[in-house]
Parts: C-alpha cells; sequence; structure tokens
C-alpha cells in the first residue's frame, strides 16, 4: 500500500501557513483546492517529472495549477515558528551540528545562483548550504554559485535558523555550539560565532585530525545524502532561484517532519 504524499498529520500543521484565497469580485472558477497543490508540487519534488508530465490522477483539474501556485508564492520554510522540534532530546536548542556546502551535477540551465564549477572543467553549478542539528534535522539552508567559497553565507545561514521552542517553553534563535569543518576556520567566522555568543567548535587548519573532525562530519553529510531522494533537487531545472529555493525549503520541511516522528 502506497504512502499519501500530504498524510492528514501533515496537512494540519501546513494549512494554517497557508494564505487565504483571494476574494473575486467579478466570480470566475474557484481555484484548484491548496492541498491538492501541494500534493502534485510533493510529487514533482519527489519524482523529479516536468510539471507537464504531472499524472491527471492527482487531485485538481489543472495540471500546471500546482507549478502556478509555486511561482506565484516564496515557498515553505524549513520550520514553522515556534514548532516543536526534537529539542528535549539533544535537538538544535542544545547543538547546531556543521555547515558544509554541496556542490550539485553540472547539468543546469543557468540562472540566478550558480557559477563555474571549479571541480568540473567550470561548467554551470549551484552550491547548497545547510545547517543542522546534531541529528541531521536541516535548520536552514541557502543557494550559492558553485565558485563561491564555503564560508561566504555563513552569517546569513546562521541568521536564518528559526526560532525552536525548547521543553520550557521558551523559544530560543541560535545553537548553543556550532561545529564546523576546515573550510570555515577563518577570522570572519568566528568573530561572528563570538558576537552570536555561540561556542566556536570549527577544526583548525594544521591542528584537528581528519578521525576527529569526522565524528560531526558524517551527520551533515548524511542529511545531504537525504536530499537526493528528492529527485527534483539533484538535478536543478530551474533558472529561476525562488522557485528552486521554494523546493529545497520544502525538502527540509519534509526532513524535518521526519526527524519529528523519528526522535519525539
Amino acid at each position: 500500500m502506497s504512502k499519501p504524499l500530504v498524510p492528514d498529520e501533515l496537512w494540519e500543521t501546513i494549512a494554517p501557513l497557508l494564505p487565504p484565497e483571494p476574494p473575486k469580485p467579478k466570480g470566475g472558477r474557484p481555484r484548484v483546492p491548496d492541498r491538492a497543490c501541494l500534493t502534485g508540487i510533493v510529487f514533482v519534488l519527489r519524482s523529479g517529472i516536468p510539471w507537464e508530465l504531472l499524472p491527471q490522477e492527482l487531485p485538481g483539474d489543472d495540471l500546471l495549477a500546482a507549478a502556478a501556485r509555486l511561482a506565484g508564492g516564496r515557498g515553505v520554510g524549513a520550520a514553522a515558528p515556534g514548532a516543536p522540534g526534537p529539542a528535549g532530546r539533544g535537538g538544535p536548542d542544545r547543538l547546531g551540528a556543521g555547515v558544509p556546502g554541496q556542490r550539485k551535477p553540472p547539468r543546469q540551465k543557468g540562472g540566478a545562483a550558480t557559477g563555474p564549477n571549479p571541480t568540473d572543467r567550470a561548467k554551470p553549478g549551484t552550491k547548497r548550504h545547510v545547517v543542522v542539528d546534531r541529528r541531521g534535522a536541516p535548520l536552514a539552508a541557502r543557494l550559492t554559485g558553485a565558485n563561491r567559497h564555503d564560508s561566504v553565507p555563513f552569517e546569513a545561514l546562521i541568521d536564518a535558523v528559526p526560532a525552536i521552542t525548547g521543553p520550557s517553553g521558551q523559544r530560543r534563535r541560535r545553537p548553543e555550539k556550532l561545529h564546523a569543518d576546515k573550510a570555515y576556520d577563518m577570522p570572519r567566522c568566528r568573530q561572528a560565532l563570538t558576537r552570536r555568543r555561540i561556542k566556536i567548535r570549527i577544526a583548525r587548519t594544521g591542528v584537528e585530525s581528519r578521525t576527529r573532525l569526522g565524528r560531526h562530519r558524517w551527520v551533515v553529510e548524511r542529511t545531504m545524502a537525504w536530499f537526493n531522494q528528492f529527485r527534483r533537487l539533484a538535478i536543478r531545472y530551474e533558472r529561476r532561484q525562488d522557485i528552486h529555493t521554494a523546493f529545497l525549503s520544502l525538502g527540509c520541511s519534509l526532513l524535518c517532519v521526519n526527524a519529528i516522528k523519528r526522535y519525539c
């Protein structure tokens, strides 16, 4: 028996966050229901098929209604503000794990947030930056060109971590400490953490061994591998950065749902 793409418990969380349907003074047919559009978007995200090949069996009358709804919005955040997470068991209020970047396959059509990949004959590519908690649940994600250094979006990525409700009911916006690899061993990254009162756990170049770093790095690499289950993220087909960012945010949301089911 196949699993629903948008189960009831997930829809009950997402539905209050969606904007209401705008009024139509001149009338017209009602738009495709939000849940039907979300089902189509998740199907495209997981399968990677073109919008024109969206199966007729999916709810909704318009095949491109899901694409239009996604293009007209700003995407779904990686975590709802105030949403309970795995904080009580060593979750994001206890530890921010790592912040590596990942280069994506070079088969892209160009667009914003792309650049020549220095490791693949300067083919256009996009780099994905993600900060996760100690168990691998993504907390924030950003996109840059493949030629940008990993430390470029470091501060913006840390500030993008949403507020997490802890066991005491208070919302915490920053982790207690943060682990990162040697790509972030530079003064501006350390100063950024110091200003935010986050304990620095950045591997030092020429000092820290790979064996010690691997205990924390594998958590982030595993999360990067989880993203590959979403075929639409494995290869960037969209020229528009906002649509691809929306797909990335939706993927983060689905991974957070799985983390909550697993650890809470």
